[in-house]
Parts: C-alpha cells; structure tokens; sequence
C-alpha cells in the first residue's frame, strides 16, 4: 500500500504557480515592488516573510530591480526603499491620464476659495490614494504625502466615490475590505454608512468629521470619466475647528463645483 507524501519546504506562498496569462517570476517581481512601495524602508527577512517567497528568491528580485533603479538599498540601514524608475513610471501614469495637471490649478482656486487644503485622490480597491495637493498657508493644515492611502468609508473622498458606484460594486467592496474603525466617528456598521453615502448622493458632495483622524473634517465630490463612471475625487481638509456648521454647505458646494470642472477637463463631460 502507498503511503500519503507529507508536506514538504516552506509555506506556500501567496503568489500562485504559473497560468494562463501569468508569469510567475513577473508576478513576484511585482509583488516585491508593491510591497516595498507601501513601506518607507522594510528589511530583506521581513519583506520574504510577508510575502512567502523565500530569501535568497527575494534578494535576487530585489537586487534586479535596484539595477533597474525601481527600488534602492539603504547600506546604513540596511532596507531596501522604492527607486526613482518608480517614480518615473507612475508620473508617466499621471501623464496619461491627464488628471493631476488638470486638477492643479482647479485645487488652487478651490484651496484660495475656501481657505483649506485642496486633495486629489484615485481609487485602488476599497482605498483611495492621494496623488496631488495643493496646501492651504494656514500654519495649522491636512498633509497627505503623494501616494499615502487611506480607506474609502474612512474618507471625504474615498465616501465621494462610493456613493457613486453601482450598488453591486459598493457591496463587493466594502464585503471584501469591511469597516475598520479610527475614531468614535467612523462608520462600522453598514447601515450608518449607507445613510451617509445616501445623503452625499442627495447633495453632491461628501462630509467627514473626525472620522479618521480626531481633529481634522474634509468634504469630498466625485471626479468621472468619459463613461460616466467616477474615477477619482477632489476634497478639502484641515482642522474641524474651521468646519463650522454654517460653512459646510458653501464648502460642499465649492468642492462639487470642482469636482465638476476637473471632470469636464478630463473627459469632456459637465
């Protein structure tokens, strides 16, 4: 009688083995970039550790893309952080779009009308990441780096966007993501959420109070595409101490104004 083979080597990993359309050795590469993409410095034994791939495989990623400058090695620290091609490549991204240097001088007549920094922000699954500001010169201000992420029901924009979306698609998201909670003031539960993205369908424009951080308010509208679909979203953010109740409509009103302005630059449509 045979015997059942055991289980041998390391844990699988979460990279699959080749199929169709995929090429596993891309599909680590790629994985290694993500990863050290959303790190500010992560080291080689935790970065193989997180994604299960082993040492000596992950170096050797790792030492290829440094080559090819999208990632670079830190002697004194010894972590590996992301590499100026990086940056090339997803400026080329905004290129294409068009998106970041349409939105430039609608955020800046948006940050001078009402006095708070104006954001710029495109979805990635159930978060949304910033890509543009435009900072208020009030000592006291939001600061969200290019490419900082943040989750959708969490946020001005990302909320902007999901009241957008098809029913179906919402559900999809936010089953997958769930509703992780900040603050005392962040949505957890579906009902209190849906209530909100039904009343920011209703007025066009969003609105979070200390949801994710304690302190700090923003007001969000969606930005779509040539299809209709949204594709991104504009906010303003800054201390709730300026997010007085008689201002929230006027700001809501200035942020879905453009909002509606970067759509037209961007796909035609008003």
């Amino acid at each position: 009688m045979t015997q059942p083979k055991r289980p041998r080597g390391r844990p699988k990993s979460q990279f699959s083995e080749s199929s169709a359309g995929t090429m596993q050795a891309l599909d680590r590469a790629l994985g290694v970039l993500t990863a050290v993409a959303r790190e500010e410095g992560v080291n080689l034994s935790d970065l193989s550790l997180s994604l299960g791939i082993p040492t000596a495989t992950t170096h050797r990623i790792l030492t290829t893309l440094q080559q090819r400058d999208f990632v670079r090695f830190d002697e004194e620290r010894q972590d590996w952080t992301i590499g100026i091609e990086a940056y090339r490549t997803g400026v080329a991204y905004l290129k294409r779009t068009n998106l970041a240097d349409a939105g430039r001088p609608v955020m800046r007549r948006l940050m001078e009308q009402t006095g708070e920094t104006a954001n710029l922000a495109v979805p990635d699954g159930a978060e949304v990441v910033f890509i543009g500001q435009v900072e208020t010169q009030n000592p006291i201000r939001a600061f969200f780096p290019p490419g900082s992420r943040t989750p959708m029901h969490a946020s001005g924009t990302g909320k902007a966007i999901l009241a957008a979306l098809p029913e179906e698609r919402l559900l999809a998201l936010l089953k997958g993501a769930g509703l992780k909670g900040f603050t005392d003031k962040t949505h957890v539960t579906p009902r209190a959420l849906f209530d909100d993205l039904a009343q920011t369908r209703a007025r066009g424009w969003s609105f979070d109070r200390n949801e994710r951080y304690d302190g700090m308010s923003c007001i969000g509208a969606a930005i779509f595409n040539d299809r209709g679909e949204p594709c991104a979203g504009v906010s303003i953010s800054g201390p709730s101490s300026r997010f007085a109740d008689m201002q929230i409509a006027e700001f809501g009103r200035a942020v879905a104004q453009a909002a509606a302005q970067i759509t037209h630059l961007v796909a035609g449509r008003s």
